[in-house]
């Protein structure tokens, strides 16, 4: 029993690790599979890999796309999705999608951190939680659904999530967002 567990996480994790590399190639599709997800592309950003932008606050939207520096290369980019609309479930959450990643490049760890707390979560924890339940990153569904769930003590915090890619060579990249918990 214990034996069929264990291949059945392990089998899983290897599914998700191959859609998460399949994602590196360009997608032109990319902005009708967020509409059709129910996310809008003002919900989404594109950020060079290795490298953040600031925008100062007074300039940000919470809906605003970010564009890359003119001459990155596109195929050095990473796009990640993070829907905070409204869901009809009970309790708090946000919704993540990695739409790009560099070729070779898989998830390795999620982070959310802000003044009052830090949730680290790596790849396989995520996968725990979604099989579990409860709060903090999860990933379920063979990969179909991932975010992180929050208790109403977090609302309204301000805060950066972060998604962290690694490579076989070990090198890595990291994507993250300065967001406000609804």
């Amino acid at each position: 029993m214990k034996r069929n567990k264990n291949r059945f996480a392990v089998g899983t994790l290897l599914l998700l690790s191959l859609l998460l590399a399949a994602c590196g190639g360009n997608n032109a599709e990319g902005n009708s599979e967020a509409k059709e997800s129910g996310a809008s592309a003002a919900d989404s950003e594109v950020v060079p890999t290795g490298s953040e932008q600031k925008v100062p606050a007074s300039e940000q939207s919470e809906n605003e796309e970010t564009k890359p520096p003119e001459g990155a290369q596109e195929e050095a980019q990473i796009l990640v999705i993070i829907d905070q609309t409204e869901k009809p479930i009970e309790g708090n959450s946000f919704d993540f999608s990695i739409k790009q990643l560099p070729e070779g490049y898989s998830l390795r760890e999620m982070r959310w951190e802000s003044g009052e707390n830090r949730t680290v979560s790596t790849l396989e924890e995520a996968i725990e939680k979604g099989r579990t339940g409860g709060d903090g990153f999860y990933i379920s569904g063979n990969g179909q659904f991932s975010g992180f769930f929050y208790p109403d003590s977090m609302k309204g915090e301000e805060g950066e999530v972060s998604f962290l890619f690694s490579n076989e060579a070990g090198e890595q990249k990291t994507w993250s967002k300065k967001i406000t918990l609804h």
